[in-house]
């Protein structure tokens, strides 16, 4: 955004209703499950398939400010399972975030694999479709592995389209494009699911004290 001679001074009014706020980030505020997930991830032998079921809990935050910049958000954790199984298959936390003044989305995660990752695309506030990326190196959208990750499964691009359904319901894809040791040609690991909302989001706090 353009960089205002007052760089301190917050926005004035400002609306706490987050929910009201979101833009195009709307249809994804709530408790969402897929059961019908697919990761093409990298093996020895070469890419394998694999089905997963997710719950992803997307809640709104309060407004963020930097100085004059607002953004309106969504706080998620996403958990992954293997069809049947108990045990962790991916997690995933961050935020989704709306800049109203210039159309701006971004998206934050991290996983406990030592890896972290901002994302950013932009869209109309009455998007029913968008895509974000980031790229190994970008000074406002980047990767950042640990040392392992780096070396061996180094990614270089996150690209991540998000589409909203005339029935509510919302689907993702993923494009994760990793530098294998060993391996010549850069290795796209893809993962896509649509999800289904299972309980409505959380008003943020300030929205609850002014019920």
């Amino acid at each position: 955004m353009p960089l205002h001679d007052d760089i301190y001074t917050e926005p004035s009014p400002l609306d706490f209703d987050t929910l009201a706020n979101l833009g195009p980030l709307t249809p994804l505020a709530g408790v969402w499950e897929g059961d019908r997930g697919l990761d093409v991830k990298p093996k020895a032998e070469g890419p394998k398939k694999q089905a997963y079921v997710e719950r992803i809990e997307l809640q709104p935050i309060d407004p963020q400010t930097n100085g004059p910049q607002l953004f309106y958000g969504l706080r998620y954790h996403a958990h992954v399972v293997k069809p049947g199984q108990v045990k962790t298959y991916h997690d995933q936390v961050g935020y989704w975030l709306w800049e109203p003044a210039t159309g701006t989305l971004i998206q934050t995660l991290a996983i406990p694999r030592g890896q972290i990752a901002m994302a950013v695309g932009h869209a109309a506030a009455d998007a029913r479709a968008f895509e974000l990326v980031a790229r190994l190196g970008d000074e406002h959208a980047n990767i950042c592995s640990n040392p392992f990750l780096a070396e061996a499964f180094r990614t270089i691009e996150y690209r991540i389209r998000v589409q909203i359904d005339d029935d509510g319901n919302w689907s993702y894809d993923e494009d994760t494009v990793l530098l294998i040791r060993g391996r010549a040609e850069p290795f796209h690991h893809t993962d896509r699911n649509r999800l289904r909302k299972i309980a409505e989001p959380t008003p943020n706090p300030m929205a609850q004290s002014s019920f």
